[in-house]
């Protein structure tokens, strides 16, 4: 028997009226997220990242199709009951939304005061939480004192207070510097692991995808246009959608001014070999010079790491009689995706 997804879209539909005209912000949306993923949404600005986060912690209520939580249609429920399933949602945000005349610790108690936690409890709570995240020293800061590292562990911290099931972050990172960004990815990724929740990651940034996610979506005006693990969007990107965002981290093939470069210093034949941790170019190319008769030099190329896995390209120039580089080429495709530059 399948489980129950934790999260599930079922031709999800969101419009607004705005200057006379409707926006469909949200587009015949199906996808399902399992408890215990980090699952991230990726679009550009105007994609319906936004609201298809606020859809699931009904802060949208949509127009058409259904949003489960947990297997419960929550186009079904009343507003209490809503209240009560946005309990078990925590979120944090790019700009971290901390109250600025409370301290860190009444930042992170504040949901506990609100759901009707006393004193002792919220203390308890609060104190853990902080250890966890690393800030207990900050606990008499306000905000104005910390950086945006800090701030976004506090807003982690305060995002948890309540033990969510779900956590939705929305572009959590895009204020913060890379070496930072890389330490609350970490965070994250401990958030997911030691403490079970499931993570609904929304950016605009590949980098981050590629960092902390399971699986991913990639969004267009509101649609769903590519979805899969992240090796295999990474890997083997089928939209131009997903390829720009891919080629944004991943520069694995020479665009047209690098080919120029290329072709100054290198007037061989010229292949792209498609490169993963399953493939079979190593070892054709050992051999070729003794069978094929054929030199062979890497002349642009990466090889990326996703999830555990690789993959990537590399482009050779092939130098040698066109019969013998035409049987080096018909060999490599038997294992690998080749594609031979002309031009």
């Amino acid at each position: 028997m399948t489980a129950t997804p934790l999260i599930e879209f079922r031709n999800v539909s969101r419009t607004f009226s705005t200057g006379g005209r409707t926006v469909t912000a949200v587009d015949d949306v199906d996808l399902t997220i399992e408890a215990g993923e980090i699952f991230g949404i990726i679009g550009y600005s105007g994609a319906g990242k936004s609201t298809l986060v606020r859809l699931i912690n009904a802060l949208e209520r949509v127009n058409s199709g259904q949003v489960l939580i947990d297997g419960v249609d929550l186009s079904t429920l009343r507003e209490r009951q809503l209240r009560e399933v946005r309990a078990g949602i925590g979120m944090i945000f790019q700009q971290f939304n901390l109250l600025r005349s409370r301290t860190v610790l009444g930042n992170v108690a504040y949901p506990l005061k609100i759901a009707g936690w006393d004193r002792e409890r919220r203390k308890k709570r609060v104190a853990e939480l902080l250890r966890f995240v690393g800030i207990s020293d900050k606990a008499w800061n306000f905000p104005d004192q910390l950086s945006g590292g800090q701030k976004q562990r506090v807003g982690i911290a305060r995002a948890l207070a309540t033990n969510p099931k779900i956590l939705l972050a929305d572009e959590s990172t895009s204020a913060l510097d890379p070496d930072t960004t890389r330490e609350v990815l970490r965070l994250l990724k401990r958030v997911n692991t030691e403490l079970g929740v499931t993570i609904v990651v929304i950016t605009h940034e590949m980098e981050v995808v590629r960092e902390i996610a399971d699986r991913v979506v990639v969004l267009d005006q509101g649609r769903i246009v590519e979805q899969g693990t992240v090796f295999d969007v990474f890997s083997a990107p089928k939209t131009e959608t997903a390829q720009r965002f891919v080629n944004t981290v991943v520069r694995d093939a020479p665009d047209r001014t690098d080919l120029d470069r290329v072709r100054a210093r290198h007037p061989g034949r010229l292949v792209t070999a498609r490169v993963t941790d399953t493939g079979g170019l190593g070892a054709a190319l050992s051999d070729a010079l003794n069978r094929h008769r054929v030199r062979f030099e890497i002349v642009y190329g990466g090889i990326t790491a996703v999830s555990g896995r690789s993959f990537g390209g590399l482009t050779l120039e092939l130098t040698g009689e066109d019969a013998d580089v035409d049987a080096l080429i018909a060999e490599l495709r038997a294992t690998t995706e080749i594609e031979e530059i002309s031009g």
